[in-house]
């Protein structure tokens, strides 16, 4: 395995825009000189995210720019002091890594280009200082055309809010969504992969199987006590600062990443499944890379995928997944810290119910892909035995036409304390079908 040094310079440049002083979230303040505003980005507290804010993104290249050429000079092309000087010259190659972070158009078109085949393109060359004897670039003029050129990006996640396609949901139930924002660009980005944002959704059930979703990159954030089904084939998929919820995920192409969440639980089959900052949170995972556990998690549980939908073998296969090799049990603890026991564990057998998918579709696929693990399956017969005892014992009771009557009025009495107590109840109601169809449509 490789990797171009210069982009991965960049990559590593880029890592400064989320930059963050661990004295600062220890104590509250830096020490030993409190600063208010984050580094470099005027006008953003020290604490808040820039992960969704494109203009964000743009300030910290457009102030960072200078920087960044001299990261990609050759070593003669830098003076005494370590820096560009007038004579500087960039190489092509650098300007093929810094395609790794800018692209853009000709003349507003709707085909998108990397930097390097616009850079030589014959118009510009004047402005950016290409010559054709040395394939070099003026770091003076090339700088100074690319300020001139950047703009905030077009098909980002601001963008995608603002004037995106609001989506609509075939499975919608009532709940707060004053403040919910769903979107995507699909009508907006040429020859690109879609992405779909969904922000604020609150006391909610959402579900969309649809082409709007395939191959999309989807992006969730701030969604709190909501049931979200995404039965499609899906890209990569990021859940951030969502508290509280059950996200269901058709198979994964690339990969899933969850951040500063608190009591979520995710069922999916993915290539890869990352976490960082996470509380209490439960992954129910087929996956042929080992789960990686990044900095600030606590109480991570790990459990087998667990449920099937009609199409779901039919997705798998679209994007290249398979029910071996499975290694939702071998979690790799990239940033270990302090003792490692405590951040997770893997999900007793005792604890483990199977998750059902309450949506009519079509499909094939009728049990979960490859099977449970023996333990798990072994708990569920055992639980399964006991309510066929129960039953059999009831049917056996001989009770009159009254005591079956209040017998059940206090069984149904029991289960409405337990459904309120576990916080099932808001589920159940959010899944009362719709007047016109019960069918979750593809729409």
């Amino acid at each position: 395995l490789s990797v171009d040094t210069l982009r991965f310079l960049l990559f590593l440049y880029v890592q400064q825009l989320n930059r963050a002083s661990l004295r600062t979230s220890l104590i509250g303040e830096e020490w030993p000189s409190p600063r208010a505003r984050a580094a470099g980005l005027p006008g953003r507290a020290a604490g808040q995210s820039k992960n969704w804010n494109d203009q964000d993104h743009l300030a910290f290249v457009l102030m960072h720019l200078s920087d960044m050429l001299e990261l990609l000079l050759e070593p003669e092309q830098l003076g005494a002091s370590a820096h560009a000087t007038r004579n500087s010259l960039v190489s092509y190659e650098a300007i093929c890594a810094l395609s790794f972070l800018i692209e853009g158009t000709v003349n507003n078109s709707r085909t998108i280009h990397p930097l390097h085949e616009l850079a030589l393109w014959q118009p510009c060359h004047g402005q950016n200082g290409y010559s054709k004897t040395s394939k070099t670039f003026s770091f003076l003029k090339l700088e100074s055309w690319l300020r001139s050129c950047l703009i905030i990006n077009p098909f980002g996640m601001t963008a995608c809010l603002r004037s995106g396609k609001k989506l609509a949901w075939a499975q919608q139930v009532e709940g707060t969504t004053r403040r919910a924002k769903i979107a995507c660009n699909t009508r907006v980005v040429p020859e690109v992969s879609p992405m779909v944002i969904m922000s604020q959704v609150y006391k909610q059930t959402l579900a969309k199987s649809s082409d709007t979703l395939v191959g999309a990159h989807v992006r969730i954030h701030r969604c709190n006590e909501s049931f979200i089904y995404l039965l499609s084939p899906l890209c990569s998929v990021t859940i951030e600062k969502c508290r509280n919820s059950t996200f269901v995920l058709g198979p994964v192409e690339a990969s899933v990443h969850v951040h500063s969440c608190d009591n979520i639980k995710v069922i999916t089959v993915c290539h890869c499944l990352s976490l960082s900052s996470t509380t209490g949170c439960t992954f129910h995972i087929l996956t042929p890379t080992q789960p990686l556990i990044l900095a600030g998690n606590q109480a991570v549980s790990f459990a087998p995928f667990h449920t099937h939908y009609p199409m779901l073998e039919d997705h798998m296969a679209q994007v290249g997944l398979a029910t071996v090799p499975n290694y939702w049990d071998s979690p790799m603890l990239v940033c270990k810290e302090g003792s490692d026991s405590s951040v997770f564990r893997l999900l007793p057998p005792t604890d483990f119910y199977t998750f059902v998918i309450p949506f009519e579709m079509e499909g094939d696929t009728t049990e979960t892909p490859g099977g449970l693990p023996h333990a798990y399956q072994k708990a569920l017969s055992q639980r399964e035995q006991k309510v066929q005892i129960w039953q059999k014992m009831v049917k056996e009771a001989c009770l009159t036409k009254d005591q079956r009557k209040q017998f059940q009025m206090l069984v149904e009495s029991k289960f409405y304390e337990w459904l309120i107590q576990t916080g099932n109840r808001q589920q159940l109601d959010s899944l009362v079908p719709p007047a016109v169809s019960s069918k979750q449509a593809a729409g």
